[in-house]
């Protein structure tokens, strides 16, 4: 009989199960796939989240950057230097879940990869997770299973406030000497943009929408604009397209014994679709929930629904009207918005958590929306 049963060794379980086995809590983390596994995600990183641990992350890091360099239809270029104390990570979630995982297990956490759930039931006083490897007993479950897992529906979560975004990525080498170089591109897509993380020894890149609407050719585009950006053929390597569980709107997300977390939960920003730090925080929260539901809290695991309903839903409000607004106005926003260095570090505040959304939003909306400045020019 385990403390705590983890399914998903994301960002999200790693985080829980971190922190619940450093507190002697008994833990097992259940995977589908085999650890390390590809996960297909830009890997971009606040380096907020350090602040959340005691460990280095340095081995799980490919490389920092500090520039970001946009550009609309690939041309009208800008260069930002940001003013962050520390550069963003660019990490392989690959390395970096596993990396996290590992650390959980030196705590004491139990890792069962090619272990799929196939099923879930409450036996009076605790879960019995079935999986392909058997039959596993929990006093509480974290289901932290991502966007399409199966795991909420199997909790007993039907109605799901969630936006499902699409994206489509491939990871490609890069020249010799590529410097770290953050690269965004809007106007080649409509209610999105694409994007190039570096990598220590190559290229993510990737496209995606999150708003909605008409369907587009992301390949056509991506291969474009690779192709004519970057001299690289990305029909040479393979391409990855997956969902993304974007917030939107506030949500019970715990039930008899059990939360959800990670995407699980639709943490994903609306508005940059930022997925991993907001997972992590998500994947905190639950430890925290869990942990003093251990210690007899009766009412522990619906404050962790206020909790992430209070400290992360509250703003993705504001993202939530800043994306509709900019997507709806997306040239004026670049030329007006993007473009001045003090929007991007702005933004990178927002990323590190030195400001809300809630800080900037309202003018932001405002401007935008009257089609004059919009997003964080100010």
């Amino acid at each position: 009989m385990f403390d705590c049963i983890i399914v998903g060794a994301g960002p999200a379980g790693g985080t829980a199960a971190y922190h619940l086995a450093k507190q002697g809590h008994s833990v097992v983390v259940l995977e589908k796939e085999v650890l390390p596994r590809y996960k297909p995600c830009g890997g971009g990183v606040s380096p907020i989240v350090a602040e959340w641990f005691d460990f280095d992350f340095s081995p799980a890091i490919s490389v920092k950057a500090d520039v970001i360099r946009y550009t609309w239809n690939m041309e009208d270029p800008v260069k930002v230097q940001l003013e962050t104390k520390e550069p963003i990570w660019m990490v392989r979630r690959d390395i970096f879940d596993h990396f996290i995982i590992q650390q959980a297990q030196k705590q004491g956490a139990e890792l069962r990869d090619s272990t799929e759930v196939t099923g879930i039931e409450f036996k009076s006083d605790h879960w019995q997770v079935n999986t392909a490897n058997g039959a596993v007993a929990g006093r509480y479950v974290i289901a932290a299973d991502g966007a399409k897992g199966p795991m909420a529906k199997l909790l007993g979560f039907k109605e799901r406030k969630r936006r499902f975004a699409g994206a489509l990525e491939v990871e490609t080498p890069a020249p010799a000497g590529n410097s770290p170089v953050i690269h965004f591109e809007f106007g080649m897509v409509k209610n999105g943009y694409i994007w190039n993380f570096p990598k220590a020894d190559g290229y993510s890149i990737g496209i995606g929408t999150f708003k909605g609407g008409e369907g587009q050719d992301f390949k056509k585009i991506l291969t474009e604009y690779s192709n004519k950006m970057f001299g690289v053929d990305i029909n040479t390597n393979k391409q990855y397209g997956h969902p993304l569980c974007l917030w939107d709107g506030e949500q019970k997300l715990h039930t008899q014994n059990a939360v959800l977390a990670g995407e699980a939960a639709c943490v994903v920003d609306p508005f940059t679709a930022e997925g991993i730090r907001p997972s992590m925080f998500s994947g905190l929260k639950a430890f925290e929930a869990i942990h003093q539901a251990l210690s007899g809290d009766r009412n522990a695991l619906e404050k962790y629904t206020e909790v992430m309903n209070n400290e992360w839903g509250a703003d993705m409000k504001w993202a939530q009207r800043i994306a509709g607004a900019f997507y709806q106005f997306p040239k004026i926003g670049y030329k007006v918005g993007v473009k001045m260095p003090r929007a991007t570090n702005t933004m990178a505040k927002i990323l590190s958590g030195d400001l809300r959304y809630s800080d900037v939003a309202g003018k932001a909306v405002k401007r935008l929306s009257s089609g004059l400045i919009p997003g964080f020019g100010g």
